[in-house]
Protein backbone atom coordinates (compact mmCIF):
# COMPACT_ATOMS: atom_id res chain seq x y z
CA UNK A 1 0.00 0.00 0.00
CA UNK A 2 2.76 2.48 0.91
CA UNK A 3 4.73 1.59 -2.20
CA UNK A 4 1.66 2.13 -4.35
CA UNK A 5 1.05 5.54 -2.82
CA UNK A 6 4.66 6.49 -3.42
CA UNK A 7 4.40 5.57 -7.10
CA UNK A 8 1.18 7.52 -7.63
CA UNK A 9 2.15 10.60 -5.65
CA UNK A 10 1.30 13.72 -7.78
CA UNK A 11 4.79 15.18 -7.59
CA UNK A 12 6.46 12.02 -8.88
CA UNK A 13 6.69 11.33 -12.65
CA UNK A 14 4.96 8.15 -13.74
CA UNK A 15 6.50 5.93 -16.47
CA UNK A 16 3.87 7.18 -18.94
CA UNK A 17 4.73 10.81 -18.21
CA UNK A 18 8.45 10.12 -18.50
CA UNK A 19 7.86 8.39 -21.84
CA UNK A 20 5.81 11.35 -23.07
CA UNK A 21 8.53 13.77 -21.99
CA UNK A 22 11.19 11.75 -23.80
CA UNK A 23 9.06 11.67 -26.95
CA UNK A 24 8.60 15.42 -26.81
CA UNK A 25 12.32 15.96 -26.36
CA UNK A 26 13.00 13.63 -29.27
CA UNK A 27 10.56 15.53 -31.50
CA UNK A 28 12.06 18.82 -30.35
CA UNK A 29 15.53 17.51 -31.25
CA UNK A 30 14.39 16.63 -34.77
CA UNK A 31 12.75 20.03 -35.13
CA UNK A 32 15.73 21.93 -33.72
CA UNK A 33 17.34 22.72 -37.14
CA UNK A 34 14.05 24.17 -38.42
CA UNK A 35 13.44 26.09 -35.19
CA UNK A 36 16.94 27.57 -35.27
CA UNK A 37 16.63 28.51 -38.93
CA UNK A 38 13.16 29.99 -38.45
CA UNK A 39 14.31 32.02 -35.45
CA UNK A 40 17.49 33.33 -37.06
CA UNK A 41 16.28 33.97 -40.60
CA UNK A 42 12.61 34.88 -40.15
CA UNK A 43 11.48 35.64 -36.61
CA UNK A 44 14.43 37.82 -35.58
CA UNK A 45 14.64 39.79 -38.87
CA UNK A 46 10.87 40.36 -38.75
CA UNK A 47 10.93 41.62 -35.16
CA UNK A 48 13.99 43.77 -35.87
CA UNK A 49 12.29 45.26 -38.94
CA UNK A 50 9.20 46.12 -36.91
CA UNK A 51 11.37 47.78 -34.26
CA UNK A 52 13.43 49.79 -36.75
CA UNK A 53 10.24 50.95 -38.49
CA UNK A 54 9.51 53.08 -35.41
CA UNK A 55 12.98 54.64 -35.40
CA UNK A 56 15.15 56.97 -37.40
CA UNK A 57 18.12 54.81 -38.39
CA UNK A 58 20.86 55.48 -40.94
CA UNK A 59 23.07 52.37 -40.33
CA UNK A 60 25.82 54.58 -38.92
CA UNK A 61 24.38 56.04 -35.72
CA UNK A 62 22.22 54.38 -33.05
CA UNK A 63 18.51 54.28 -33.94
CA UNK A 64 16.37 57.09 -32.54
CA UNK A 65 12.75 56.43 -31.59
CA UNK A 66 10.36 58.47 -33.77
CA UNK A 67 7.08 56.63 -33.20
CA UNK A 68 4.68 56.60 -36.15
CA UNK A 69 6.52 59.30 -38.09
CA UNK A 70 7.80 56.87 -40.76
CA UNK A 71 4.34 55.44 -41.33
CA UNK A 72 2.80 58.92 -41.51
CA UNK A 73 5.32 59.97 -44.14
CA UNK A 74 4.74 56.73 -46.04
CA UNK A 75 0.98 57.20 -46.17
CA UNK A 76 0.71 60.96 -46.55
CA UNK A 77 4.07 62.57 -47.31
CA UNK A 78 6.05 60.58 -49.89
CA UNK A 79 4.83 61.33 -53.43
CA UNK A 80 7.13 58.78 -55.07
CA UNK A 81 5.89 55.84 -53.00
CA UNK A 82 2.42 56.34 -54.46
CA UNK A 83 3.79 55.91 -57.97
CA UNK A 84 5.69 52.80 -56.89
CA UNK A 85 2.59 51.39 -55.20
CA UNK A 86 0.44 51.98 -58.29
CA UNK A 87 3.03 50.26 -60.51
CA UNK A 88 3.21 47.32 -58.12
CA UNK A 89 -0.58 46.98 -57.94
CA UNK A 90 -0.70 47.04 -61.75
CA UNK A 91 1.84 44.23 -61.86
CA UNK A 92 -0.04 42.27 -59.20
CA UNK A 93 -3.31 42.38 -61.14
CA UNK A 94 -1.96 41.89 -64.65
CA UNK A 95 0.84 39.44 -63.87
CA UNK A 96 -1.34 37.28 -61.65
CA UNK A 97 -4.07 36.90 -64.24
CA UNK A 98 -1.85 36.50 -67.29
CA UNK A 99 0.75 34.29 -65.58
CA UNK A 100 -1.84 31.80 -64.33
CA UNK A 101 -3.79 31.80 -67.62
CA UNK A 102 -0.64 31.52 -69.74
CA UNK A 103 0.83 28.70 -67.65
CA UNK A 104 -2.49 26.84 -67.66
CA UNK A 105 -2.88 27.30 -71.42
CA UNK A 106 0.60 26.01 -72.23
CA UNK A 107 0.13 23.10 -69.81
CA UNK A 108 -3.21 22.22 -71.45
CA UNK A 109 -1.56 22.15 -74.87
CA UNK A 110 1.35 20.01 -73.66
CA UNK A 111 -1.06 17.62 -71.93
CA UNK A 112 -2.61 16.81 -75.33
CA UNK A 113 0.65 16.35 -77.24
CA UNK A 114 1.50 12.72 -77.95
CA UNK A 115 4.77 12.87 -79.95
CA UNK A 116 7.89 14.73 -78.86
CA UNK A 117 6.27 15.67 -75.57
CA UNK A 118 9.54 15.39 -73.61
CA UNK A 119 11.33 17.82 -75.91
CA UNK A 120 8.45 20.29 -75.89
CA UNK A 121 8.20 20.25 -72.11
CA UNK A 122 11.92 20.84 -71.83
CA UNK A 123 11.82 23.77 -74.26
CA UNK A 124 8.90 25.35 -72.39
CA UNK A 125 10.64 24.95 -69.06
CA UNK A 126 14.13 26.11 -70.08
CA UNK A 127 13.36 29.89 -69.88
CA UNK A 128 12.63 29.47 -66.18
CA UNK A 129 16.26 28.42 -65.66
CA UNK A 130 17.64 31.65 -67.11
CA UNK A 131 19.04 34.03 -64.47
CA UNK A 132 16.79 37.07 -64.08
CA UNK A 133 19.54 39.56 -64.96
CA UNK A 134 20.61 37.65 -68.09
CA UNK A 135 17.01 37.18 -69.22
CA UNK A 136 16.26 40.87 -68.74
CA UNK A 137 19.38 41.88 -70.69
CA UNK A 138 18.34 39.58 -73.53
CA UNK A 139 14.83 41.01 -73.59
CA UNK A 140 16.01 44.62 -73.63
CA UNK A 141 18.16 43.70 -76.64
CA UNK A 142 15.31 41.90 -78.41
CA UNK A 143 12.89 44.78 -77.75
CA UNK A 144 15.32 47.56 -78.54
CA UNK A 145 13.22 50.05 -80.55
CA UNK A 146 16.00 50.85 -83.00
CA UNK A 147 18.03 47.68 -83.51
CA UNK A 148 15.97 44.93 -81.87
CA UNK A 149 14.70 42.01 -83.98
CA UNK A 150 11.15 42.29 -82.58
CA UNK A 151 10.55 45.73 -84.10
CA UNK A 152 12.40 44.54 -87.19
CA UNK A 153 9.89 41.72 -87.71
CA UNK A 154 7.01 44.07 -86.98
CA UNK A 155 8.41 46.45 -89.61
CA UNK A 156 8.40 43.64 -92.19
CA UNK A 157 4.69 43.20 -91.44
CA UNK A 158 4.06 46.91 -91.91
CA UNK A 159 3.62 47.58 -88.20
CA UNK A 160 5.39 50.48 -86.53
CA UNK A 161 6.72 48.89 -83.33
CA UNK A 162 6.55 50.78 -80.01
CA UNK A 163 9.50 51.95 -77.97
CA UNK A 164 8.94 49.15 -75.43
CA UNK A 165 11.25 49.71 -72.42
CA UNK A 166 11.86 53.32 -73.50
CA UNK A 167 8.16 54.22 -73.47
CA UNK A 168 6.32 54.72 -70.14
CA UNK A 169 3.17 53.24 -71.66
CA UNK A 170 4.90 50.07 -72.89
CA UNK A 171 7.54 49.45 -70.21
CA UNK A 172 5.28 47.44 -67.87
CA UNK A 173 3.73 45.38 -70.71
CA UNK A 174 7.27 44.53 -71.85
CA UNK A 175 8.11 43.41 -68.32
CA UNK A 176 4.95 41.32 -68.37
CA UNK A 177 6.08 39.56 -71.56
CA UNK A 178 9.43 38.88 -69.90
CA UNK A 179 7.68 37.33 -66.89
CA UNK A 180 5.39 35.18 -69.04
CA UNK A 181 8.39 33.90 -71.00
CA UNK A 182 9.97 32.69 -67.75
CA UNK A 183 6.88 31.12 -66.16
CA UNK A 184 8.00 27.55 -66.84
CA UNK A 185 7.96 26.52 -63.18
CA UNK A 186 4.26 27.30 -62.79
CA UNK A 187 3.57 25.66 -66.14
CA UNK A 188 5.15 22.38 -64.98
CA UNK A 189 3.02 22.43 -61.81
CA UNK A 190 -0.12 23.05 -63.86
CA UNK A 191 0.83 20.25 -66.25
CA UNK A 192 1.23 17.78 -63.39
CA UNK A 193 -2.19 18.78 -62.04
CA UNK A 194 -3.84 18.37 -65.46
CA UNK A 195 -2.32 14.93 -65.98
CA UNK A 196 -3.61 13.90 -62.55
CA UNK A 197 -7.27 14.61 -63.42
CA UNK A 198 -9.10 11.24 -63.68
CA UNK A 199 -9.86 10.43 -67.31
CA UNK A 200 -12.94 8.48 -66.22
CA UNK A 201 -14.67 11.75 -65.40
CA UNK A 202 -13.99 13.13 -68.87
CA UNK A 203 -15.18 9.93 -70.51
CA UNK A 204 -18.40 9.89 -68.48
CA UNK A 205 -19.07 13.55 -69.30
CA UNK A 206 -18.40 12.92 -72.99
CA UNK A 207 -20.92 10.06 -72.99
CA UNK A 208 -23.46 12.48 -71.50
CA UNK A 209 -22.88 14.86 -74.40
CA UNK A 210 -20.60 17.42 -72.73
CA UNK A 211 -18.24 19.17 -75.13
CA UNK A 212 -14.56 20.00 -74.51
CA UNK A 213 -15.36 23.46 -73.14
CA UNK A 214 -17.94 22.18 -70.65
CA UNK A 215 -15.67 19.33 -69.56
CA UNK A 216 -12.83 21.77 -68.98
CA UNK A 217 -15.05 24.15 -67.00
CA UNK A 218 -16.94 21.61 -64.89
CA UNK A 219 -14.34 18.84 -64.48
CA UNK A 220 -10.81 20.07 -65.09
CA UNK A 221 -10.96 23.41 -63.28
CA UNK A 222 -12.64 22.06 -60.09
CA UNK A 223 -10.17 19.17 -60.02
CA UNK A 224 -7.13 21.46 -60.16
CA UNK A 225 -8.61 24.23 -57.96
CA UNK A 226 -5.95 23.81 -55.20
CA UNK A 227 -3.18 24.12 -57.79
CA UNK A 228 -4.84 27.19 -59.28
CA UNK A 229 -5.01 28.71 -55.81
CA UNK A 230 -1.30 28.02 -55.36
CA UNK A 231 -0.57 29.62 -58.72
CA UNK A 232 -2.56 32.74 -57.84
CA UNK A 233 -0.93 33.13 -54.42
CA UNK A 234 2.52 32.44 -55.87
CA UNK A 235 1.98 35.01 -58.64
CA UNK A 236 0.76 37.65 -56.19
CA UNK A 237 3.81 37.22 -53.96
CA UNK A 238 6.05 37.22 -57.04
CA UNK A 239 4.55 40.50 -58.28
CA UNK A 240 4.72 42.15 -54.86
CA UNK A 241 8.46 41.34 -54.73
CA UNK A 242 9.16 42.39 -58.33
CA UNK A 243 12.58 44.03 -58.22
CA UNK A 244 15.46 42.68 -60.29
CA UNK A 245 13.86 42.69 -63.73
CA UNK A 246 12.40 46.18 -63.31
CA UNK A 247 15.67 47.71 -62.09
CA UNK A 248 17.85 46.03 -64.73
CA UNK A 249 15.44 46.81 -67.59
CA UNK A 250 15.18 50.46 -66.62
CA UNK A 251 18.95 50.80 -66.22
CA UNK A 252 19.80 49.12 -69.54
CA UNK A 253 17.10 50.95 -71.48
CA UNK A 254 18.38 54.27 -70.16
CA UNK A 255 21.86 53.52 -71.53
CA UNK A 256 23.50 53.69 -68.08
CA UNK A 257 23.73 50.01 -67.14
CA UNK A 258 27.03 50.57 -65.36
CA UNK A 259 25.17 52.33 -62.54
CA UNK A 260 22.31 49.87 -62.11
CA UNK A 261 20.02 50.93 -59.29
CA UNK A 262 21.25 54.53 -59.06
CA UNK A 263 18.75 57.28 -58.49
CA UNK A 264 19.36 58.68 -61.99
CA UNK A 265 17.99 55.62 -63.81
CA UNK A 266 15.73 54.02 -61.20
CA UNK A 267 12.24 53.70 -62.63
CA UNK A 268 13.24 54.67 -66.18
CA UNK A 269 11.35 55.73 -68.19
CA UNK A 270 9.46 58.33 -66.18
CA UNK A 271 9.07 56.06 -63.13
CA UNK A 272 7.18 53.48 -65.21
CA UNK A 273 9.36 50.62 -63.92
CA UNK A 274 9.63 51.89 -60.35
CA UNK A 275 8.21 49.19 -58.07
CA UNK A 276 7.57 49.28 -54.35
CA UNK A 277 10.53 46.96 -53.52
CA UNK A 278 12.82 49.06 -55.75
CA UNK A 279 11.89 52.26 -53.91
CA UNK A 280 12.30 50.42 -50.61
CA UNK A 281 15.82 49.39 -51.62
CA UNK A 282 16.58 52.93 -52.76
CA UNK A 283 15.51 54.39 -49.42
CA UNK A 284 17.41 51.86 -47.35
CA UNK A 285 20.69 51.39 -49.19
CA UNK A 286 21.11 54.55 -51.26
CA UNK A 287 19.58 57.21 -49.01
CA UNK A 288 20.31 55.28 -45.76
CA UNK A 289 16.78 55.89 -44.48
CA UNK A 290 16.69 52.44 -42.95
CA UNK A 291 13.89 53.28 -40.52
CA UNK A 292 11.64 54.44 -43.37
CA UNK A 293 12.64 51.42 -45.46
CA UNK A 294 11.73 49.15 -42.54
CA UNK A 295 8.30 50.79 -42.34
CA UNK A 296 7.82 50.15 -46.07
CA UNK A 297 8.83 46.52 -45.56
CA UNK A 298 6.34 46.08 -42.72
CA UNK A 299 3.53 47.56 -44.81
CA UNK A 300 4.43 45.30 -47.72
CA UNK A 301 4.50 42.25 -45.45
CA UNK A 302 1.14 43.06 -43.83
CA UNK A 303 -0.45 43.74 -47.20
CA UNK A 304 0.90 40.49 -48.66
CA UNK A 305 -0.14 38.43 -45.66
CA UNK A 306 -3.60 39.94 -45.44
CA UNK A 307 -4.33 39.71 -49.15
CA UNK A 308 -3.13 36.10 -49.33
CA UNK A 309 -5.10 35.06 -46.24
CA UNK A 310 -8.26 36.71 -47.60
CA UNK A 311 -7.83 35.01 -50.97
CA UNK A 312 -7.28 31.58 -49.41
CA UNK A 313 -10.30 32.03 -47.13
CA UNK A 314 -12.58 33.02 -49.98
CA UNK A 315 -11.34 30.17 -52.18
CA UNK A 316 -11.87 27.64 -49.37
CA UNK A 317 -15.31 29.06 -48.67
CA UNK A 318 -16.26 28.69 -52.32
CA UNK A 319 -14.95 25.12 -52.41
CA UNK A 320 -16.86 24.13 -49.27
CA UNK A 321 -20.06 25.67 -50.67
CA UNK A 322 -19.71 23.63 -53.86
CA UNK A 323 -19.17 20.45 -51.85
CA UNK A 324 -22.28 21.10 -49.72
CA UNK A 325 -24.43 21.82 -52.76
Amino acid sequence: MVATLERTRPGRATPARARTARNRLRVLGFMAPWIIGFSCFFAYPLLATVFFSFTGYDLLTPPEWVGLRNYAYLLFGDPVVRIAAVNTIWLVVVLTVLRVVFALGVAAVLARVRSGVGLLRTLCYLPALAPPVAATLAFTFLFNPGTGPVNGLLGLLGIDGPLWFNDPAWAKPALTLLTLWGSGELMIIMLAALLDVPQELHEAAALDGAGPARRFWHITLPSIAPVLLFGVVNSIIFALQYFTQAVVAGSVASGQAEVVGSSKVLGYPDNATLTFPAWLYQQGFHYYNMGYAAAMAVVLFVFSLGFTALLIRRMRGGTNAEEVS
